[in-house]
Formats: structure tokens, sequence, C-alpha cells
């Protein structure tokens, strides 16, 4: 069965939010300096950035798919805080993460093909 929403729209839905995860990047690269310091200043500055450009962008998803589809995706973001976490951070995977990462791409899958 083909779906009625076309790939190039859930690669552009998936840039997009890979490039909303950066925000939470930037949250937490700022949180590491003091309140208004330089680096404060500057990482919090690319999360409105971010946001803004996000909100923009976001605005042309919802005109070219469902809106259950492309909030169904968006939990993909969390995945996205996994591997941030992981590779900048040094965090580590946990076996919890792993199945909260399954439940989400079966959630996603779903849904997605729920509204086919």
């Amino acid at each position: 069965m083909k779906s009625k929403i076309p790939i190039k729209n859930l690669i552009f839905l998936h840039i997009l939010l890979f490039f909303y995860s950066l925000a939470s990047v930037c949250s937490k690269m700022a949180a590491s300096y003091d309140f208004l310091t330089k680096g404060f200043i500057v990482y919090y500055g690319l999360v409105l950035v971010i946001l803004a450009v996000y909100a923009l962008l976001w605005q042309q998803i919802l005109k070219r798919m469902p809106l259950t589809v492309a909030f169904a995706n968006k939990a993909v973001v969390i995945i996205w805080g996994i591997v941030w976490g992981m590779v900048l951070f040094g965090e580590s995977l946990t076996p919890g993460m792993v199945v909260g990462s399954v439940v989400i791409i079966v959630g996603i899958v779903l849904v997605v093909s729920d509204d086919e």
C-alpha cells in the first residue's frame, strides 16, 4: 500500500526535528555557564534562533501532512536527545532508554500506518 504522505515531506519533517533537537543541546551547553556570561548568552541565543526557525518551518510541515502524523513523529526528538547525550556529553545508554526508543518508534509506525 502506498503512503498518502510523500516521502519528501517525511524527510523534511525529520530533518526539521533533527534541527529542533539541537535546541536541547544548546540549552544544556548554556547551563554550563554562569547566568548572563558570554557563553550563556550565545548558547541561549542559539536556542532562540533554532526555536524561531523551527516554529516557521513547523507551520510548513502542518500544511503538507496531517497533524496526527506530524505530532507522532515529533517524539523522535527524544531519541535524538539520547543520541546527543551519548555523543556530546558522554552519557550512558540504559536498557530503559532502549525500550523507550523502541516504544516511540513502534508508536510512530502505528500512527503513520493507521493514517494511510
